[in-house]
Protein backbone atom coordinates (compact mmCIF):
# COMPACT_ATOMS: atom_id res chain seq x y z
CA UNK A 1 0.00 0.00 0.00
CA UNK A 2 1.35 3.52 -0.92
CA UNK A 3 2.23 6.01 1.66
CA UNK A 4 1.67 9.82 1.48
CA UNK A 5 4.76 11.24 1.98
CA UNK A 6 6.01 12.76 5.50
CA UNK A 7 2.87 10.23 6.88
CA UNK A 8 3.80 11.42 10.38
CA UNK A 9 3.04 14.82 9.29
CA UNK A 10 0.19 14.24 7.38
CA UNK A 11 -1.49 12.62 10.41
CA UNK A 12 -0.74 15.68 12.45
CA UNK A 13 -2.19 17.57 10.25
CA UNK A 14 -5.70 15.24 9.78
CA UNK A 15 -5.86 15.34 13.79
CA UNK A 16 -6.06 18.62 13.75
CA UNK A 17 -8.11 19.89 10.79
CA UNK A 18 -10.35 17.20 9.91
CA UNK A 19 -13.31 14.31 12.03
CA UNK A 20 -11.57 11.85 10.83
CA UNK A 21 -11.74 8.39 12.84
CA UNK A 22 -8.19 7.60 14.48
CA UNK A 23 -8.60 4.50 12.63
CA UNK A 24 -8.94 6.15 9.29
CA UNK A 25 -5.65 8.65 9.76
CA UNK A 26 -3.61 5.73 10.72
CA UNK A 27 -4.45 3.35 7.38
CA UNK A 28 -4.05 6.40 5.46
CA UNK A 29 -0.66 6.95 7.46
CA UNK A 30 0.63 3.55 7.72
CA UNK A 31 0.51 4.11 11.60
CA UNK A 32 -1.09 2.40 15.03
CA UNK A 33 -4.29 3.67 15.95
CA UNK A 34 -2.86 4.50 19.32
CA UNK A 35 -0.17 6.48 18.10
CA UNK A 36 -2.68 8.96 16.40
CA UNK A 37 -4.26 8.77 19.65
CA UNK A 38 -1.03 10.23 21.00
CA UNK A 39 -1.01 12.55 18.52
CA UNK A 40 -4.30 14.17 19.10
CA UNK A 41 -3.62 13.75 23.07
CA UNK A 42 0.16 15.49 22.15
CA UNK A 43 2.76 12.52 23.54
CA UNK A 44 3.60 11.52 20.09
CA UNK A 45 4.94 14.12 17.19
CA UNK A 46 5.29 16.69 19.23
CA UNK A 47 6.60 19.78 17.41
CA UNK A 48 6.41 18.22 14.32
CA UNK A 49 4.05 20.56 11.48
CA UNK A 50 1.30 18.87 9.96
CA UNK A 51 1.52 18.86 5.71
CA UNK A 52 -1.38 19.34 4.65
CA UNK A 53 -2.24 16.14 2.07
CA UNK A 54 -4.92 18.21 -0.44
CA UNK A 55 -2.12 21.11 -0.96
CA UNK A 56 0.19 18.93 -1.64
CA UNK A 57 -2.28 16.77 -3.91
CA UNK A 58 -1.99 13.48 -2.44
CA UNK A 59 -5.53 13.48 -1.32
CA UNK A 60 -8.41 15.36 -2.85
CA UNK A 61 -11.59 17.61 -1.17
CA UNK A 62 -13.92 15.35 -2.63
CA UNK A 63 -12.57 12.25 -1.07
CA UNK A 64 -11.74 14.46 2.20
CA UNK A 65 -15.41 14.82 2.79
CA UNK A 66 -16.64 11.50 1.35
CA UNK A 67 -14.45 9.98 4.74
CA UNK A 68 -15.42 12.67 7.31
CA UNK A 69 -19.07 11.75 6.73
CA UNK A 70 -18.57 7.82 6.64
CA UNK A 71 -16.70 6.44 9.43
CA UNK A 72 -15.84 3.33 7.65
CA UNK A 73 -14.41 4.64 4.35
CA UNK A 74 -11.14 4.44 3.56
CA UNK A 75 -8.64 7.90 2.24
CA UNK A 76 -7.54 6.77 -1.23
CA UNK A 77 -4.31 8.65 -2.28
CA UNK A 78 -4.54 10.41 -5.15
CA UNK A 79 -2.45 9.36 -8.49
CA UNK A 80 0.78 11.37 -8.50
CA UNK A 81 1.12 13.66 -11.61
CA UNK A 82 4.96 13.79 -10.85
CA UNK A 83 7.14 11.98 -12.44
CA UNK A 84 8.85 9.47 -10.20
CA UNK A 85 12.33 9.86 -11.05
CA UNK A 86 14.59 7.46 -12.46
CA UNK A 87 16.27 4.54 -10.89
CA UNK A 88 19.91 5.06 -11.04
CA UNK A 89 22.19 1.95 -12.14
CA UNK A 90 24.71 0.73 -9.75
CA UNK A 91 27.65 3.38 -9.87
CA UNK A 92 31.53 2.09 -9.12
CA UNK A 93 32.10 1.56 -5.53
CA UNK A 94 33.36 4.58 -3.60
CA UNK A 95 36.40 4.26 -1.58
CA UNK A 96 37.70 7.08 1.70
CA UNK A 97 40.29 8.83 0.14
CA UNK A 98 41.88 7.86 3.60
CA UNK A 99 42.30 3.92 2.16
CA UNK A 100 42.18 5.65 -1.75
CA UNK A 101 46.16 5.13 -0.77
CA UNK A 102 45.77 1.58 -0.20
CA UNK A 103 44.31 0.38 -3.29
CA UNK A 104 47.69 -0.09 -4.84
CA UNK A 105 48.45 -2.59 -2.48
CA UNK A 106 45.03 -4.36 -2.84
CA UNK A 107 45.51 -4.72 -6.24
CA UNK A 108 49.01 -6.21 -5.64
CA UNK A 109 47.45 -8.46 -3.64
CA UNK A 110 44.78 -9.80 -5.90
CA UNK A 111 47.02 -9.92 -8.76
CA UNK A 112 49.61 -12.25 -6.59
CA UNK A 113 47.54 -14.56 -4.42
CA UNK A 114 43.87 -14.67 -6.74
CA UNK A 115 45.50 -14.37 -10.33
CA UNK A 116 41.81 -16.08 -11.53
CA UNK A 117 39.96 -12.86 -10.18
CA UNK A 118 39.37 -11.00 -13.93
CA UNK A 119 40.40 -7.23 -14.00
CA UNK A 120 36.60 -6.33 -14.21
CA UNK A 121 36.27 -7.94 -11.12
CA UNK A 122 38.64 -6.21 -9.48
CA UNK A 123 37.64 -2.86 -10.66
CA UNK A 124 34.04 -3.68 -9.47
CA UNK A 125 35.48 -5.05 -5.64
CA UNK A 126 37.61 -2.22 -5.20
CA UNK A 127 36.73 0.87 -7.24
CA UNK A 128 39.26 1.14 -8.89
CA UNK A 129 40.53 1.33 -13.07
CA UNK A 130 41.58 -0.68 -15.64
CA UNK A 131 44.92 1.82 -16.20
CA UNK A 132 45.63 1.47 -12.44
CA UNK A 133 45.60 -2.64 -12.65
CA UNK A 134 47.59 -2.67 -15.87
CA UNK A 135 50.19 -0.19 -13.77
CA UNK A 136 50.91 -2.07 -10.67
CA UNK A 137 50.72 -5.55 -12.82
CA UNK A 138 53.47 -3.88 -15.40
CA UNK A 139 55.06 -2.08 -12.10
CA UNK A 140 54.69 1.75 -14.29
CA UNK A 141 52.75 2.68 -11.56
CA UNK A 142 54.16 5.96 -9.95
CA UNK A 143 54.62 4.62 -6.55
CA UNK A 144 55.88 1.11 -7.62
CA UNK A 145 58.55 1.22 -5.35
CA UNK A 146 56.55 1.17 -2.72
CA UNK A 147 53.45 -0.92 -3.38
CA UNK A 148 53.61 -4.26 -0.80
CA UNK A 149 50.94 -6.74 -1.63
CA UNK A 150 48.34 -6.15 1.31
CA UNK A 151 44.78 -7.93 1.64
CA UNK A 152 42.26 -5.26 0.87
CA UNK A 153 39.84 -6.91 3.69
CA UNK A 154 42.51 -5.86 6.05
CA UNK A 155 42.08 -2.37 6.07
CA UNK A 156 38.07 -2.43 4.72
CA UNK A 157 38.24 -1.69 0.73
CA UNK A 158 35.89 -4.53 0.81
CA UNK A 159 34.53 -7.44 3.28
CA UNK A 160 35.43 -10.87 3.28
CA UNK A 161 32.21 -11.75 1.69
CA UNK A 162 32.58 -10.22 -1.67
CA UNK A 163 36.20 -10.87 -1.57
CA UNK A 164 35.32 -14.80 -1.50
CA UNK A 165 32.48 -14.37 -3.84
CA UNK A 166 34.88 -13.33 -6.82
CA UNK A 167 37.21 -15.85 -5.93
CA UNK A 168 34.24 -18.28 -6.01
CA UNK A 169 32.72 -16.48 -9.38
CA UNK A 170 36.34 -16.55 -10.61
CA UNK A 171 37.04 -20.32 -10.06
CA UNK A 172 33.60 -21.38 -11.73
CA UNK A 173 34.54 -19.20 -14.63
CA UNK A 174 38.02 -20.82 -14.96
CA UNK A 175 36.87 -24.48 -14.67
CA UNK A 176 34.09 -23.72 -17.37
CA UNK A 177 36.82 -22.16 -19.62
CA UNK A 178 38.98 -25.39 -19.12
CA UNK A 179 35.72 -27.63 -19.95
CA UNK A 180 35.21 -26.36 -23.31
CA UNK A 181 38.90 -26.19 -24.30
CA UNK A 182 38.90 -29.76 -23.33
CA UNK A 183 41.81 -29.48 -20.12
CA UNK A 184 39.50 -30.78 -17.63
CA UNK A 185 36.55 -33.67 -18.26
CA UNK A 186 32.85 -32.01 -17.66
CA UNK A 187 32.65 -34.96 -14.65
CA UNK A 188 36.05 -34.10 -12.98
CA UNK A 189 34.97 -30.17 -12.72
CA UNK A 190 31.67 -31.48 -10.96
CA UNK A 191 33.24 -33.27 -8.60
CA UNK A 192 36.09 -30.61 -8.15
CA UNK A 193 33.74 -27.99 -7.29
CA UNK A 194 31.43 -30.36 -5.07
CA UNK A 195 34.07 -32.02 -3.26
CA UNK A 196 34.62 -30.83 0.48
CA UNK A 197 38.09 -29.98 1.81
CA UNK A 198 39.83 -33.00 3.62
CA UNK A 199 40.04 -32.46 6.92
CA UNK A 200 43.33 -32.25 8.68
CA UNK A 201 44.42 -35.31 10.38
CA UNK A 202 44.79 -35.64 14.30
CA UNK A 203 47.66 -35.91 15.85
CA UNK A 204 47.85 -38.74 18.60
CA UNK A 205 49.98 -37.32 21.24
CA UNK A 206 51.75 -39.96 23.29
CA UNK A 207 51.21 -40.31 26.94
CA UNK A 208 53.03 -38.71 29.86
CA UNK A 209 55.22 -41.30 31.77
CA UNK A 210 54.29 -42.93 34.93
CA UNK A 211 55.89 -40.72 37.94
CA UNK A 212 58.47 -42.97 39.70
CA UNK A 213 59.68 -42.56 43.12
CA UNK A 214 63.37 -41.29 41.78
CA UNK A 215 61.02 -38.72 39.39
CA UNK A 216 59.25 -37.62 42.79
CA UNK A 217 61.30 -37.33 45.87
CA UNK A 218 65.13 -37.59 43.85
CA UNK A 219 67.60 -40.67 44.52
CA UNK A 220 68.49 -41.58 47.78
CA UNK A 221 71.98 -41.06 48.95
CA UNK A 222 73.81 -44.26 50.14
Amino acid sequence: MRLPLMPKATAVWLVENTALTFEQIAEFCGMHPLEVKGIADGEVAVGIVGLDPVASGQLTRAELDRCTGDAKGRLTLSESVVPLPKARGRSARYTPVSKRQDRPDAIAWILKFHPEISDAQIQKLLGTTKATINAVRDRTHWNATNIKPRDPVSFGICTQIELDQAVTKAQARRRAAQVEAGIIDPDDAIAEEAAPEAPEPEVEEAPAPMPTVESVFGTPKE
